[in-house]
């Protein structure tokens, strides 16, 4: 089997819940049908060394988080890559992620016959922007948890509206827990300015990053 496996996220950072699941990644040559994608994130060695030298996001989890499970010839492939490119691209990023929540915010205040992937969808948003933030300012936190875990920016939301999103992010990921009710969107959406301006607020941080 000429490939890399590895394992990544909250396995590997010692996060694991109930909730978890395991994240792989396999690094191959090509199209290789003993690896299911719907279980396996699958990358060629050459795409690999691209957002390597990108200094995506994704680079720095793996570079950071990432353990070797198998190699075909005992070789470590993205500890051989070296350190990712510096990532300078917190302020876009950041932007791009402050859109897909406004826009889904749009939809839960217009009353969306789809509020749970809406509420899903914001989870998403506001979990890749406090990634991008944290990474552009040089403290990277890859959890789900992120926009809680940045310190002093870290985003002031009540509890249960937190636990409402992420419960969302499961429903649409994985078809488990309990339905959201129309109370627990309408506490979401008093919230919702709450996260507009903690995200515009330190959009102007990780534009100087």
């Amino acid at each position: 089997m000429n490939a890399h496996i590895y394992a990544f996220g909250s396995v590997c950072r010692g996060g694991v819940t109930y909730e978890s699941d395991i994240d792989l990644l396999v690094v191959t040559q090509g199209l290789d049908k003993l690896f299911n994608p719907d279980l396996y994130s699958i990358y060629s060695y050459s795409r690999i060394a691209e957002i390597w030298k990108e200094g995506s996001p994704f680079a720095w989890h793996l570079s950071l988080e990432a353990r070797m499970l198998y190699s075909p010839d005992s070789s470590d492939y993205l500890h051989e890559l070296g350190t990712p490119t510096i990532y300078r691209s917190a302020a876009r990023d950041c932007n791009k992620f402050l859109t897909l929540f406004a826009d889904s915010a749009t939809a839960l205040r217009a009353g969306t016959n789809s509020p749970v992937f809406e509420l899903s969808t914001i989870f998403l948003a506001v979990r890749n922007f406090a990634t991008c933030y944290s990474l552009g300012v040089g403290t990277p936190d890859f959890s789900r948890h992120s926009a809680l875990c940045i310190g002093v920016n870290s985003l002031s939301l009540s509890r249960d509206s937190f636990l409402t999103l992420e419960r969302a992010r499961l429903l649409c990921t994985r078809g488990i827990g309990d339905m959201i009710s129309r109370d627990e969107v309408v506490s979401v959406v008093l919230e919702l300015e709450t996260i507009g301006d903690w995200m515009r607020t330190l959009i102007l941080t990780a534009g100087k990053s």
